[in-house]
């Protein structure tokens, strides 16, 4: 229908609706497309406007016990149309099977709903993040032989055919405004939902509301940072505000309980997870015939990555987390290095995002010695500090489809490696409300993030089993001293924007928050679509899944609110985008920006 402003509508208005979607991210934008044919009346509640507010970012503001353990709640999440999609690297990746299986060795793990409920929604999800085709093996991406990335390398552990693809990066909110703008919704900017109440007499009349003999939540109070408040009474509410925002959200609601909605065996919040990530040790490979590790461009012109992934069999049999590793470049703060090309990217350092500069360059602390060693290297490397900077202009700077990350070729064929692993669901590991509210008066959060013994275990027994494996192959050796395992994986802290697990999907309301169909058990018409109902983090990227989620999800409101409905399913291909998919490059360079 339209996008409105908050701050136009008059204080103490009540808006009807069948739907109220809050969060206007990738999960709340792809509920909103999905079902713009649906017949149903949809508001999609997004609290800030087209770009950054720093009055609005505030919102977002909460506590953390240790700044080096977990960045603070404000970073890595962006409160405004396209939510943090606006800042993603574009990492795509599906889950594994085994991710969703039961593990005795990881506590708490297991997925009411397995793969094969979601299959059937990855690939339109693969379009919507404009991720191309849903292939992520080496074999099904492309047509043609592609170069091994460690000819030679022969493993029954770990595998180097699996792939990550890479979103243009899609920034939601500005590649799909015009589709909102147009369809069969009204989406309302610097909207922020403060409170959900509990009770039939708030909620819009609907014989579902009913559900099991739960208590629908309804109307939602919401109000702007200018003064207005208003309400939104809606036969089912959709919170699609990331594994922080909706934890805040259901314990700043007292609910039933009084506990927090969905709150009554105190699950809300619990079980937060990211990922664990780190860069250790060398990997030489100059016995190798040949090593690529850098992008392949598929048909579509699709970045894509393959990295060392350890087999499910494998998993079981260490008894792990899913882990990858990738070859990495040496680490870019140390100017001993001798590259042009990574000294250059520390004296862009002061213009380096945030979000990125954690990751690139960690809590190394400048100085003007390291500033002039690096600034030797860029002289002395000149040919290549040009290229690369040339390479940053053409292919990330101006590119539509951006070079995903740096890529450095070592001559000498010796690498760091970056490895990415999945964290042990750990119920004191938590967001709770703190003692301080924000502008509006809604509770700041609480974040108190932690990993298990079970989490540095899966690092040391996969790195070992590496190290074993690429010494019996004979193409090459892995050394790093085990001491430093856990100082390494927690050098960088909590990994980035996952945040995972705080309103966990499950079929017992004692250990859960949501059902398999994504609603609260407690309430008969709220439903969560975001990263915090995955029971586990397995090794992947959330968006990817959070995007098949919510189009999972957007098929059980249609069946269940408009069964009716005429409306087609939503297809990606032809209903995504009013224009042509982006491409990607006929070639591809060496380096660029860092991604997430």
């Amino acid at each position: 229908m339209m996008i409105l402003d908050a701050t136009a509508i008059p204080s103490g208005s009540a808006l009807n609706a069948d739907i109220c979607i809050v969060g206007a991210g990738a999960a709340g934008i792809t509920l909103a497309l999905a079902l713009m044919d649906s017949g149903l009346d949809v508001v999609l509640l997004e609290s800030g406007g087209v770009l950054a507010e720093k009055d609005t970012q505030a919102l977002y503001q909460g506590t953390v016990p240790d700044a080096r353990m977990h960045s603070e709640p404000d970073r890595y999440r962006e409160r405004r149309m396209g939510g943090s999609t606006t800042i993603w690297g574009g990492r795509c990746m599906p889950l594994d099977p085994i991710d969703f299986e039961q593990r005795a060795y990881i506590d708490h793990s297991g997925w009411p709903i397995g793969l094969d409920d979601l299959l059937p929604y990855y690939p339109t999800a693969n379009h919507i993040c404009e991720a191309g085709d849903y292939a992520y093996t080496a074999e099904t991406a492309f047509d043609h032989p592609i170069r091994p990335m460690i000819e030679g390398f022969d493993s029954t552990s770990f595998t180097t055919n699996t792939l990550e693809r890479f979103s243009a990066p899609t920034d939601f909110g500005r590649r799909y405004a015009e589709r909102l703008r147009h369809g069969n919704v009204r989406v309302i900017q610097h909207a922020n939902l403060c409170r959900l109440d509990s009770g039939a007499d708030g909620a819009l009349a609907d014989a579902r509301n009913t559900l099991d003999g739960t208590v629908p939540v309804g109307p939602a109070h919401v109000r702007t940072l200018s003064g207005n408040a208003f309400t939104v009474r809606a036969r089912s509410y959709v919170l699609a505000t990331g594994g922080l925002e909706t934890a805040r959200l259901l314990l700043a609601s007292p609910g039933a309980s009084g506990r927090g909605l969905g709150n009554a065996n105190d699950v809300v919040g619990r079980y937060y997870m990211c990922h664990i990530a780190g860069t250790i040790g060398t990997v030489d490979l100059s016995r190798a015939a040949s090593v690529w590790h850098g992008y392949e461009v598929s048909d579509e012109g699709v970045y894509c990555r393959r990295r060392l992934a350890l087999r499910p069999e494998a998993q079981r049999r260490l008894e792990a987390g899913n882990f990858i590793a990738r070859l990495h470049h040496p680490r870019i703060p140390d100017p001993g290095h001798g590259s042009s090309v990574l000294s250059a990217l520390y004296l862009a350092r002061p213009i380096v995002p945030y979000e990125y500069a954690k990751r690139l360059y960690g809590d190394t602390p400048g100085s003007l010695g390291l500033w002039l060693r690096h600034l030797g290297n860029v002289v002395l490397g000149m040919p290549s500090a040009v290229a690369f900077m040339w390479h940053m202009l053409t292919q990330r700077k101006l590119a539509d489809r951006k070079f995903p990350s740096i890529i450095v070729h070592p001559r000498n064929r010796r690498y760091s490696l970056d490895f990415h692993a999945e964290q042990e669901p750990n119920v004191d590991s938590r967001v709770t409300l703190g003692t301080d509210t924000d502008a509006l008066g809604v509770p700041r959060v609480h974040v108190d993030w932690r990993y298990t013994p079970r989490d540095v275990a899966t690092i040391q027994v996969a790195l070992a089993e590496l190290a074993r494996e690429l010494r019996a192959s004979g193409v090459g050796t892995f050394e790093y001293d085990p001491a430093v395992v856990e100082m390494e994986m927690t050098r960088y802290g909590a990994y980035g924007g996952h945040h995972i697990g705080t309103a966990r999907m499950g079929r017992d309301p004692g250990d859960s928050v949501v059902d398999t169909d994504c609603r609260v058990h407690e309430a008969s018409n709220l439903f969560v679509a975001s990263a915090a109902v995955f029971p586990t983090s397995g090794q992947a990227n959330p968006t990817l899944t959070i995007v098949a989620l919510a189009l999972r999800l957007a098929g059980h409101l249609r069946r269940v609110y408009a069964p009716g409905a005429t409306g087609t399913s939503f297809r990606a291909r032809a209903d995504v985008a009013a224009d042509k998919p982006l491409q990607g490059p006929a070639v591809q360079g060496d380096t660029a920006m860092e991604t997430l």
